[in-house]
């Protein structure tokens, strides 16, 4: 909050100008300390963008397959000074944790998008959506909701009060809340929800398990031989007119017996075509090579981490360990073939959520995930492996503290973040 200078000893112009200079020089400094805040390292691309603080944001709001609007919210006005809205919120949200990170068969991003505008005063955080979170959510006239498991998943035909889900997708049209799902992005992203999980048992060596790769567009290297320059010539002239306008960048070897090596690199759209081009001649058709390139990797992110403890921890301490991270009083143990409590566990393998998947073939002393089924958990046993399970949404609810003070650095005062006080994992020990 930029505080307003008073004067109480004088009311003439020169001191009210002096003092609103000093107010504006303050707030100046103020935007370029929120501007440095970068509470964990992003994922390339996208890049840091804190635009809205000068309230110039243009860029659209993440992508969602399942888009509700509504026309019963209430008329609003456009946000004034100070007031963020739902779109600044979104650029801010994706800058924690990229949307082009999650999974491919997850739902990420906005789900559920108000017909009007309003500014955004109040965010609910919660693991799960259900009823008794959106009557909170009612309750404190909230403005979006973040639900880290996607409320909406599977394509939906309709909207009808039979179903649980499109209730609650109802209720938050008809009361004009955003809903906005991370998901697997969160899991993904380098300083997100498995590096807070795996930081339970203490620091290590740490390393993902399933590697996240750069979202950018497929492409393709395409090497052929052509006999002189004027067959190149010609070839490169059909390549272009014939490549749908997209540029083909391509570099040419010194010639020898064969003739000329040419090495052409194109995306995913222009390589048909191109391909097609090439075969109408002798020389490219009998020496036409392609290669799919690999997209880079992303350092840090992906699914998964492993940790190489730097002070190792025994079975037993690794269960309180969690229990205390997690914020529990009950975990499930399954201790490894030939394993007792007080063995030694060295490095430890964690996957928030149902991690058996990306668990699977992994070694390590311990597996720490929500939930595996009994095959799975007997499998890791035979193989002299330990597993703590805590039950699927208690693997994750912990991290919602850790994003709100994120979040919160991120946004102005007129924005409140609320971790949900309903929200819990349906299954408790009784």
């Amino acid at each position: 909050m930029i505080p307003v200078i008073k004067n109480h000893n004088s009311k003439s112009p020169s001191m009210l100008t002096r003092c609103t200079n000093l107010s504006r020089a303050f707030s100046s400094l103020t935007c370029r300390r929120w501007s440095l805040i970068s509470p964990f390292p992003l994922a390339p691309p996208p890049v840091a963008d804190l635009s809205f603080l000068s309230r110039r944001q243009t860029s659209a709001p993440p992508r969602s397959s399942v888009h509700l609007s509504s026309s019963c919210c209430p008329s609003q006005s456009v946000p004034g000074p100070g007031l963020m809205e739902l779109k600044e919120v979104l650029q801010v949200l994706e800058q924690l944790a990229p949307l082009s990170l999650a999974e491919s068969w997850d739902n990420v991003g906005l789900l559920v998008e108000p017909s009007k505008p309003r500014p955004t005063k109040s965010i609910l955080l919660t693991n799960d959506l259900t009823d008794a979170v959106m009557e909170e959510a009612e309750t404190m006239s909230c403005d979006l909701i973040v639900s880290y498991h996607p409320p909406l998943f599977r394509p939906i035909k309709r909207l009808v009060q039979k179903d649980w889900k499109q209730r609650l997708a109802i209720r938050a049209v008809e009361a004009g809340i955003a809903i906005f799902s991370p998901h697997t992005s969160w899991d993904s992203v380098k300083g997100g929800l498995n590096d807070w999980l795996v930081g339970g048992l203490g620091s290590g060596q740490v390393s993902v398990l399933s590697q996240a790769f750069s979202s950018t567009a497929v492409r393709h290297k395409v090497e052929f031989t052509v006999r002189s320059a004027e067959e190149l010539d010609t070839v490169m002239e059909e390549l272009k007119a014939g490549g749908g306008g997209v540029t083909l960048q391509h570099s040419v070897s010194r010639p020898d017996s064969s003739g000329t090596h040419v090495t052409l690199t194109c995306s995913d759209s222009a390589l048909t075509p191109s391909v097609q081009t090439l075969l109408r001649h002798n020389a490219p058709s009998q020496s036409l090579s392609i290669l799919t390139l690999e997209k880079p990797p992303l350092p840090g992110h992906g699914q998964g981490r492993l940790s190489v403890l730097d002070q190792p921890v025994t079975v037993a301490t690794a269960v309180q360990k969690m229990k205390s991270h997690l914020g529990l009083g009950h975990v499930r143990l399954a201790l490894g073939l030939g394993k007792t409590l007080e063995s030694s566990v060295r490095t430890v393998a964690v996957c928030a959520g149902s991690g058996a998947s990306v668990l699977s073939g992994v070694k390590a002393d311990l597996y720490i995930t929500g939930e595996m089924s009994h095959h799975e958990v007997l499998d890791a046993v035979a193989k002299g492996i330990s597993v703590i399970l805590s039950d699927h949404s208690n693997s994750e609810r912990g991290f919602l503290a850790v994003f709100r003070e994120r979040l919160t650095v991120r946004l102005p005062d007129t924005v409140t973040v609320v971790l949900s006080k309903v929200d819990r994992d349906p299954l408790e020990v009784v």
